[in-house]
């Protein structure tokens, strides 16, 4: 492999003076971890890793062998040693007694949890039989591209022993499961010396000794499938060679931004989606290329993938050469109604007198040529790994049809995978959404005191959220905050000038590009200003209006657009003010641009509601901590107005409520939470006041 540059092959991680420190199983953790990290040795969640141990039987002392194996549902690189399952190895080997034939070998993952050691918690995968029963103490199952393109193409068999001859074996396609694992025991038995075993169509299993053993043969047996395919693939033609250029990033994320929210329009079916954009070199030489339609077609092959990605994506009819975008648009209620009738057809073929309901016949993934590839999935994450999974096949792909000729999964076994009862059981167990899932929220002035706890309360109950503020430091510590707390996936910071119209325009197709649309605006932006009327200058007057008013009609008005095109329920709450309802002496550009954007809100809700957008206002008073306004000018202007010492005012506040309690950003996050979720859903054209009791401010 020294001919092969050495950026395209895997480094190999391992420490040995840091393994050395750690105990077998805080070995495994740290092997998985290291194989999980590179995403050309196995997708997110997939393949899984194992060890057994001698340890001391709780219940009598003595030393017993114990299988630790990743339980199901983790992923190996960012699990914890809470994420193995335990089971005795002993009670493991009994139940090949209980076995009654490959037709039953689904009831077998029912007797797991009666081998659990140590009452552990964590749910056994079905994959544990494969695991158990090779007779090596350390194994490692991964999902490699490189060696996935061996395992899909037509040639597999004859290409593994090219590549590895009596190195790594061979076997040919079967479910994963009980059978399986018997499989790849008699293949062990028989095969003793082999350090692993190609599964046709799936994967790579691979052995050792001790764990850094079993790490080295991964690795060295992913490098060899790398150059030998490097080697094959260094002048040859990829898919077919190129049909279509690329266009520009910028036109590409342009494209991806308009088509996404009424990509949205088609595919809810229930249950919101969140989209993901892809226009990476792998995806961009796939999509612009002769064989796209023909490669596209066939599916995926690693059980993982289709799992993931769905049998088959759907292509856009787009031509970069000639980029008619009022076309596409056109063709994609037909488009859409033709994939959802493939899929149905596909499920009356394929279904079993048991198999569960139908689910969502819409695509995961779509293919544009010259632009990139989109994905939608109930959340972010979600989309994000789709897309990754169908990276990984388009390598596959890229691999196999190069050196032979690509082989996707055959169409019953495929179903057979997605509608199988014990993935559909796996479905029914999982948490029930949280009440903004699968929505997206663009929150001005969101660095800010109640921007930040409104991002909050919003990432809370699952919405993707876009911050955004003209102070990029504080919006960047601010979303760094609430990526600490809720993940990167969800949150986005985004700079914005609400007072600029390109500024606006900008941030709304960003958002777009980023999650797929816009279902929750809160117009947040904000400054505040102090000062008699015959002292107000003109700038100052129209600071107040710029940034209060017309920037409230600038974001609402492009929000709007895009709320219209998705043809779903959204909502709008402005984050007005009590002084939008009571003059207040000395303040009168903050109490009239306060005012207009309460009367903007009444109006768009009228406009709103025949598309099923509500419109709704917030009216703060007095929150003090952890304000932006607050801080500055405006404490000490008020403070001037009331003839008190600045540090006096927030008592002021609380004792000149009704119900004498400081108002803090939480409460009006809460409010503007209620607005914003169906908790709210008849609600639109009101105004809640949220400041502690104010009678002036009683809107009725």
């Amino acid at each position: 492999m020294s001919s092969v540059p050495s950026e395209i092959l895997l480094p190999n991680k391992w420490d040995a003076e840091h393994a050395a420190g750690l105990s077998e199983p805080e070995r495994l953790l740290y092997r998985s971890n290291l194989l999980g990290s590179d995403l050309r040795i196995t997708n997110f969640g997939g393949g899984n890793t194992s060890a057994k141990v001698w340890q001391k039987d709780p219940l009598g002392g003595d030393e017993v062998e114990v299988l630790w194996v990743k339980g199901s549902g983790g992923d190996v690189g960012s699990m914890k040693l809470d994420g193995f399952s335990t089971l005795y190895m002993d009670k493991l080997r009994a139940l090949k007694g209980l076995y009654r034939g490959e037709e039953f070998e689904d009831e077998m993952v029912g007797y797991l949890p009666h081998c659990t050691f140590n009452l552990n918690p964590r749910a056994a995968s079905i994959d544990t039989p494969l695991h158990a029963y090779i007779n090596k103490p350390h194994v490692d199952h991964m999902h490699p591209d490189a060696v996935i393109a061996i395992a899909a193409s037509k040639d597999s068999r004859a290409i593994t022993q090219e590549i590895y001859g009596d190195d790594i074996g061979w076997l040919p396609w079967k479910r994963p499961g009980y059978q399986l694992g018997l499989m790849l025991e008699q293949y062990f038995n028989d095969n003793p010396n082999s350090k692993g075993v190609v599964l046709e169509s799936h994967g790579l299993f691979t052995w050792g000794d001790s764990a850094e053993e079993c790490y080295n043969t991964t690795v060295e047996i992913i490098n060899k499938a790398i150059a030998w395919f490097d080697s094959k693939t260094a002048d040859a033609e990829i898919f077919g060679g190129e049909r279509h250029n690329s266009l520009e990033p910028a036109q590409r994320r342009a494209i991806a931004s308009t088509l996404m929210p009424r990509i949205r329009s088609f595919i809810d079916a229930g249950e919101r989606k969140i989209g993901h954009f892809n226009d990476s070199d792998a995806v961009l030489q796939f999509v612009n290329s002769n064989k796209l339609e023909e490669l596209a077609s066939l599916g995926t092959s690693c059980p993982d993938h289709f799992l993931r990605t769905k049998i088959r994506p759907i292509i856009i009819d787009f031509d970069p050469a000639n980029p008619d975008l009022d076309a596409v648009i056109e063709g994609l209620a037909d488009a859409f109604a033709a994939y959802r009738e493939d899929y149905k057809r596909y499920y009356e073929r394929c279904k079993h007198d048991n198999s569960p309901a139908m689910r969502d016949p819409n695509p995961v993934i779509y293919l544009i040529p010259g632009v990139g590839m989109l994905s939608f999935a109930k959340d972010k994450a979600t989309a994000r790994i789709a897309g990754e999974f169908y990276v990984n096949a388009i390598n596959v792909m890229r691999g196999a049809d190069t050196v032979s000729s690509y082989m996707g999964l055959d169409e019953q076994e495929a179903f057979d995978i997605e509608y199988w009862l014990l993935e559909e059981a796996k479905l029914q167990r999982m948490p029930k959404p949280k009440s903004l899932a699968g929505r997206v929220a663009v929150v001005t002035g969101g660095a800010g005191g109640i921007g930040k706890a409104t991002c909050g309360r919003l990432l809370q109950e699952g919405a993707c959220v876009v911050a955004c503020d003209i102070d990029e430091a504080a919006l960047s510590e601010a979303v760094a905050d609430l990526q600490s707390v809720f993940g990167k996936d969800q949150v986005r910071g985004l700079p914005v000038n609400v007072t600029s119209e390109d500024s606006v325009i900008k941030l709304m197709h960003d958002s777009c590009a980023e999650f797929g649309g816009i279902d929750i605006l809160v117009s947040n932006a904000g400054i505040s200003s102090a000062a008699p009327i015959d002292e107000t200058s003109l700038e100052v007057w129209q600071r107040n209006m710029d940034i209060l008013s017309t920037g409230y009609f600038l974001v609402a008005r492009e929000a709007f657009k895009i709320m219209k095109l998705q043809k779903r329920p959204a909502s709008m709450v402005f984050v007005a003010s009590k002084n939008g309802l009571v003059a207040s002496p000395g303040a009168s550009a903050y109490c009239t641009a306060k005012a207009s954007e309460i009367q903007l809100a009444r109006c768009l809700a009228l406009e709103g509601a025949p598309f099923g957008i509500r419109v709704n206002v917030v009216n703060p008073d007095a929150v003090l901590r952890g304000s932006k306004i607050w801080s500055g000018e405006w404490r000490e202007q008020r403070a001037k107005a009331y003839d008190m010492d600045p540090d006096q005012l927030e008592e002021h506040y609380r004792q000149r409520s009704m119900l004498k309690l400081n108002v803090l950003p939480e409460d009006i996050a809460e409010a503007i939470y209620f607005l914003a979720s169906d908790n709210a859903a008849k609600s639109t054209g009101n105004v809640v006041n949220v400041d502690a009791g104010h009678a002036p401010s009683f809107t009725r």
